[in-house]
């Protein structure tokens, strides 16, 4: 019935509450009773201890004793609160204080137990035998001898006094359902108002561990279960974005494939079925397959090292190297294509820079990536500008275009895995994401400033090798 946090609330607050309640009620009842039964003691004492008095200021013989006690008896004005009894040193009553002459057959313990061990006062509660609940009093009154000439016997019915120990423990239990009742109706409120919104949260994160990326929590309370809500609310439509850019990365990717693929086919079957070709044809369809086969390893590359990316396993193998040289061979490689694209490529390289440490081949990978994006967002006639300069302790590669730039709401999440700003340009959308990667594993980094129709500057910082 009763199971996770439910199951917990009722074993670690409510028993807690009860046990509580039950030991505040128990010593409160307990409290009262004794209370009350000792108000009785010391009335029953006070009273027996006065008649005892006035007995021991006239006793000096036992016909003395009887004349007193009878006296004091049928003067005694208390007599319909407790009953007083004489008695003589044989054990018979002399007067009691009710008027009747009491029941033979009754016993009286606390006399008897006074008697037996010559003890001056003894005190018992019990029942009588008609069942009434009393309590009792003995004193022995002694001569100046201190021989017992008698004894007298104070007794209350306890009858009103259990009544009313009874009413209070009635009202301390009734308090104590109270309390007991109030927690458990707020702790039930409290309980559904957050295991309704949790199994809501269960309900729609299995929605979401489906695929279903489009199912939302509503958003009842302003309190940590609604923050909770906001929470897998936006991983949802985070996911849904992840889920869609995988989609895209999967097709761009199947076309980026695809391309090359059908140009090498392509050329490859013309080449073997056409007989033979002229040379200039020849010529034509080998280098188309040996770029095609490139592009095709570069793309390859790329989807291994994002690969490595996403299990953390790329390992950078660093050495003193000079960066200059290291990106004079890029663009060397860069120039051919930039003047068939008329583009212009343009380099202000410097006479010479400090060396870094740094993986050259992977710092290769990122420039190739960074000026490729820029020849193929720069319009033709457009120009490709790449500076390098010292500044404190890092050298700057800063890669400028004069391209159609990036939407201010696309440039935060540019470098994200998957993220395309221009679906109608070819690549993978994983080339920046590898690239900042690269960079953050030589303790440097990549920003990325651009405005739509202005360009984009692209700012490599790696920081230089310490002698």
């Amino acid at each position: 019935m009763f199971k996770g946090i439910t199951k917990r609330w009722v074993l670690n607050t409510l028993l807690v509450v009860i046990v509580v309640v039950l030991f505040v009620v128990f010593c409160l009842s307990y409290a009262v009773r004794i209370y009350y039964y000792h108000s009785v003691s010391q009335t029953l004492s006070g009273e027996s201890a006065e008649f005892v008095t006035v007995l021991n200021n006239s006793t000096s013989a036992s016909s003395t004793f009887a004349s007193t006690a009878r006296g004091y008896v049928e003067n005694f004005d208390g007599k319909e609160k407790m009953e007083i009894t004489a008695i003589d040193a044989s054990g018979k009553v002399i007067i009691t204080s009710t008027g009747f002459t009491p029941d033979s057959t009754e016993q009286m313990p606390d006399y008897q137990k006074a008697t037996s061990e010559n003890l001056n006062f003894y005190e018992w509660t019990g029942k009588l035998s008609s069942g009434e609940n009393v309590k009792a009093v003995t004193r022995l009154v002694r001569n100046s001898e201190g021989e017992c000439v008698g004894a007298v016997r104070c007794i209350i019915s306890l009858t009103d006094i259990d009544r009313t120990v009874g009413t209070a423990i009635a009202v301390f239990c009734g308090v104590g359902l109270l309390i007991v009742s109030l927690v458990l109706f707020s702790g039930i409120y409290f309980i559904r108002s957050i295991v309704t919104p949790v199994r809501e949260l269960s309900e729609t994160a299995k929605k979401i561990a489906q695929g279903d990326f489009g199912t939302r929590i509503e958003k009842t309370h302003d309190d940590e279960i609604g923050d909770l809500c906001d929470s897998i609310n936006n991983m949802a439509t985070e996911l849904g974005a992840a889920d869609r850019l995988k989609n895209d990365f999967i097709s761009s990717v199947s076309h980026e494939l695809r391309t090359p693929l059908t140009a090498i086919k392509g050329w490859a079957e013309t080449m073997q079925y056409c007989g033979t070709v002229d040379k200039e044809t020849f010529d034509k369809g080998m280098d188309i397959i040996v770029k095609e086969s490139s592009r095709l390893t570069s793309i390859v590359e790329e989807l291994l090292d994002f690969s490595r990316l996403q299990s953390g396993r790329m390992m950078i193998m660093k050495e003193k190297l000079d960066i200059l040289a290291e990106l004079d061979d890029v663009l060397y490689m860069m120039k051919e294509r930039a003047i068939s694209e008329e583009k212009h490529l343009l380099y202000d390289k410097p006479e010479s820079m400090p060396p870094v440490f740094g993986d050259k081949n992977k710092l290769r990978q990122v420039f190739i990536n960074i000026i490729d994006n820029a020849l193929k967002y720069t319009q033709s006639e457009g120009v490709v500008g790449i500076q390098v300069l010292e500044q404190g302790k890092f050298l700057h590669i800063v890669v400028t275009d004069t391209g159609c730039g990036i939407a201010p709401d696309d440039l935060p999440r540019i470098k994200d895995k998957f993220y395309k700003a221009n679906q109608n340009v070819r690549g993978s959308g994983i080339g920046l994401a590898i690239a900042d990667e690269i960079i953050t594993l030589h303790d440097g980094s990549l920003d990325i400033q651009s405005g739509i129709g202005v360009g984009t500057t692209v700012t490599i910082s790696i920081p230089v090798a310490e002698d």
